[in-house]
């Protein structure tokens, strides 16, 4: 699993390295049960702080993406299959309505913004 952090980035490093592993999730590299890296260990192949890679982890627990067990580690839940449970909705819906906002003040049209979308979902899909 490659993983690629932006130091120079305004959006924090652990948030880049959650984002990183949900999508490396999204694409099938990690799948339900696998084992994540210990926080020492990924934090010494990334060069970074333990602390940096605890955050990330607990964000993804967080949204129940991974489960972390005492003494054992990170775990990736299995993807559901049936329909995405509502307070997920709500909290996605949350974190893109401002982004799809700025797109609409910025002069971008609905069917840009799907067509936008449809294409981010494409690459994550294929890559």
């Amino acid at each position: 699993m490659f993983i690629q952090i932006e130091p120079e980035s305004d959006i924090p490093i652990y948030a880049q390295l959650a984002s990183q592993l949900i999508e490396a999730i999204a694409r099938g590299i990690l799948v339900g049960g696998d084992a994540l890296p210990s926080v020492r260990s990924l934090a010494a192949d990334l060069g970074m702080n333990m602390h940096t890679v605890n955050k990330a982890y607990h964000e993804l627990e967080r949204k129940e993406i991974i489960r972390i067990v005492p003494k054992s580690g990170a775990i990736v839940n299995p993807l559901s299959q049936d329909d995405i449970r509502g307070d997920h909705l709500e909290r996605i819906s949350t974190e893109i309505k401002p982004i799809i906002a700025e797109a609409i003040v910025l002069g971008m049209k609905p069917e840009a913004i799907n067509k936008l979308i449809s294409s981010i979902i494409l690459s994550i899909k294929e890559e």
